[in-house]
């Protein structure tokens, strides 16, 4: 027999305000309380806890008191979670069926919505919880599309919406959506443009503000404004201004009186990951507010940084990836990545959006130069061994053997053997979660299946890899003889690259794809 500890879970979101602020208190976290403890009473239940989500949309379920509760309810802490209704629980279908319809049914514990009538008790209404769940979805779909058109619509009227201004203005005090000059950030913002002009450079121009005291835009924020701010680029004991902060500024519209707005949006209305929006979607007002920099000056500079990129990109042995490698994940092109200390040497790249915008849009993809280059020539000679080997010409195959050293087979082997390794680690992570009873069974026994078989093809791989293939014949490839001088290549070149690489993107995991000009096949 179930028991009769009960817990309460009260939640309130932003699409209740509307509700409480004209006079319909019955969603307040106050009442919630009230109506749930009367009826656990009436019930002869016993609460042992109480939860509440304030300010959280039901969407998600990283909620902290959610994730509370559910951590408790995996403890055996109780036996009966009450809420008003289905949707204070989640408005998500997916999370019902997860919670409702799987994992709390599988720990033994009751959920009832009190005002709906949900209960999982009764199996009869089970299909009015799951139409309840789609119809809570598409209000929030709903809700979302009209959020983002009123959004959409003053920002083409040239309302700023963002939670904090740009460096070197606030909001108006008498109209929120519109920027006023801060004067002294403003003085500083000038001085960075004079400073650049001047021919020092972004990292320069930032260890200058940092010898004279500065605040950076962070710090000045949240000490000297007193603003709640928050900035997920940076640490909270960065105190120097970095070169990204310099390259922002210079590159910022909004000094010149025009707003931008509309660069990112959330990939979905169940998802807060987003992404960047190509140009030609972002919403551009001009002359909306009072230009701390001049266009002329604002133009100068943009030209400047062009010029320098060029002189950079023709002299340095670095730059021969340059305009060929990208991210994976968002398809952004990557930028140069330095070290922090010392003469902030060159050391690879990383992925544009992540230096940009943070890890909320993307991750770093951070690959340094020497992992790349090997990559790349790995790379290469697997997509030439690859085509040559189809090729009905026995000088050709005779020259991949001669150019196939021990080496290259070693670092295959070693390749998929790390493969091996990072499956067989997620067979072990899998098998904890079994045990912590965070999927089923069946869940568990899948999962390792497709595992085992993913790692039975690696082996075979790296098995046949130990012996000579037999070579299939096809129809000469007149690129074939052309790439084969290329096979005993040890060092890349840029004129190299240029002939021979289309396109290059670096995963989250360091592992690169290659597109070469011939065939458009990539290889990892």
């Amino acid at each position: 027999m179930k028991g009769n500890r009960a817990v309460l879970y009260l939640r309130l979101s932003k699409e209740d305000v509307d509700k409480v602020k004209k006079g319909d208190d019955s969603a307040s976290i106050v009442n919630q309380r009230l109506l749930l403890t009367d009826y656990a009473l009436a019930k002869q239940f016993q609460i042992v806890n109480v939860y509440s989500d304030d300010d959280e949309s039901g969407l998600y379920d990283n909620r902290p008191e959610f994730e509370r509760m559910m951590f408790d309810a995996k403890m055996d802490a109780f036996d009966i979670i009450i809420a008003k209704t289905q949707s204070r629980f989640s408005r998500n279908m997916e999370h019902i069926e997860k919670y409702l319809h799987h994992d709390l049914l599988n720990l033994g514990i009751r959920f009832i919505g009190v005002v709906d009538g949900v209960d999982t008790d009764n199996e009869d209404n089970k299909k009015s919880r799951q139409i309840n769940g789609l119809v809570n979805e598409w209000y929030c779909e709903d809700l979302s599309k009209n959020i983002k058109s009123a959004l959409r619509a003053k920002m083409k009227a040239g309302q700023f919406l963002g939670s904090s201004c740009p460096y070197g203005y606030r909001k108006d005090p008498d109209d929120h959506n519109h920027l006023v000059i801060d004067e002294y950030a403003a003085n500083v913002v000038k001085r960075i443009y004079q400073l650049y002009l001047s021919g020092y450079g972004k990292a320069k121009i930032g260890s200058m503000l940092s010898s004279d005291g500065i605040l950076i835009p962070t710090l000045y924020k949240r000490q000297v404004l007193g603003e709640n701010y928050y900035n997920c680029r940076s640490l909270d004991t960065t105190k120097n201004w970095s070169y990204q902060t310099i390259h922002t500024i210079l590159n910022n519209e909004t000094y010149i009186g025009n707003l931008v707005q509309n660069k990112a949006n959330t990939i979905s209305y169940k998802d807060k990951k987003k992404k960047l929006l190509p140009k030609e979607k972002w919403i551009v007002v001009k002359h909306t507010h009072e230009p701390i920099i001049e266009p002329e000056i604002f133009d100068r500079v943009q030209k400047l940084q062009k010029a320098r990129i060029r002189s950079v990109d023709a002299g340095e042995e670095n730059s021969i990836f340059a305009g060929m490698i990208y991210c994976a994940d968002c398809k952004h092109a990557m930028v140069r990545k330095y070290a922090r200390r010392g003469n902030r040497a060159f050391t690879g790249y990383q992925c544009k959006t992540y230096k940009t915008y943070g890890k909320q849009f993307c991750d770093s993809h951070s690959i340094d130069m020497q992992s790349l280059k090997d990559a790349v020539l790995f790379s290469l000679k697997e997509q030439a061994r690859e085509i040559l080997s189809r090729e009905d010409v026995e000088e050709l195959n005779e020259r991949i053997t001669q150019y196939e050293t021990q080496d290259d087979t070693n670092i295959r082997i070693a390749d998929l053997q790390k493969k091996m390794d990072k499956i067989k680690s997620f067979k072990k992570k899998t098998y904890h979660n079994y045990l912590e009873e965070v999927i089923s069974r069946e869940d568990y026994l899948r999962y390792i299946r497709e595992y085992d078989d993913q790692i039975n093809e690696l082996q075979i791989r790296q098995t046949a890899m130990q012996k000579k293939a037999e070579q299939q014949q096809s129809t000469p490839d007149p690129w074939a003889e052309n790439f084969a001088d290329f096979m005993n290549v040890t060092e890349l070149t840029r004129d190299m690259v240029l002939e021979l690489i289309h396109r290059m993107e670096v995963h989250a995991d360091g592992s690169v794809t290659v597109w070469c000009q011939f065939h458009n096949s990539g290889a990892e």
